[in-house]
């Protein structure tokens, strides 16, 4: 990221058919159909995303319908997520919904039977899953 203070906003009122890329920080507040890759993305609580989302660190509070990666992730107690999560550390408020399995990154969830055994594998001792009281 070249400057520190640059962000995009998606507005309530937009509604995007395609794919995101940005190399700053990205707020959607409206309706992407497509697949986002960015540095930051902040999800708010009205929005929807249908497609995978890629990105450093994802704070998301609104409705996503598809794969999602990320190095630092938080779903807050409005988020509503399907598909599967891919993170390094991972805060989820009391109240979210997701329907997927998680796994840390580098891992494929579909190749897991179990995903929550990857807590237990002495190599992911240094990954970080943590429940926020609502």
């Amino acid at each position: 990221m070249a400057n520190g203070s640059t962000f995009s906003v998606i507005g309530p009122d937009v509604t995007i058919r395609g794919n995101i890329e940005a190399t700053v920080d990205l707020h959607v507040d409206g309706t992407v159909i497509g697949d986002i890759a960015c540095a930051s993305l902040v999800q708010g609580e009205g929005s929807r995303v249908e497609g995978e989302i890629r990105a450093e660190t994802a704070r998301l509070s609104g409705h996503v319908n598809g794969k999602i990666e990320a190095k630092n992730l938080v779903v807050l107690k409005s988020a509503r997520i399907e598909g599967d999560v891919s993170y390094d550390t991972l805060t989820i408020e009391q109240g979210a919904t997701v329907d997927g399995r998680f796994a840390p990154l580098g891992k494929k969830a579909a190749q897991r039977p179990a995903p929550v055994a990857a807590q237990d594998d002495a190599q992911d001792a240094q990954r970080k899953m943590t429940l926020a009281a609502g």
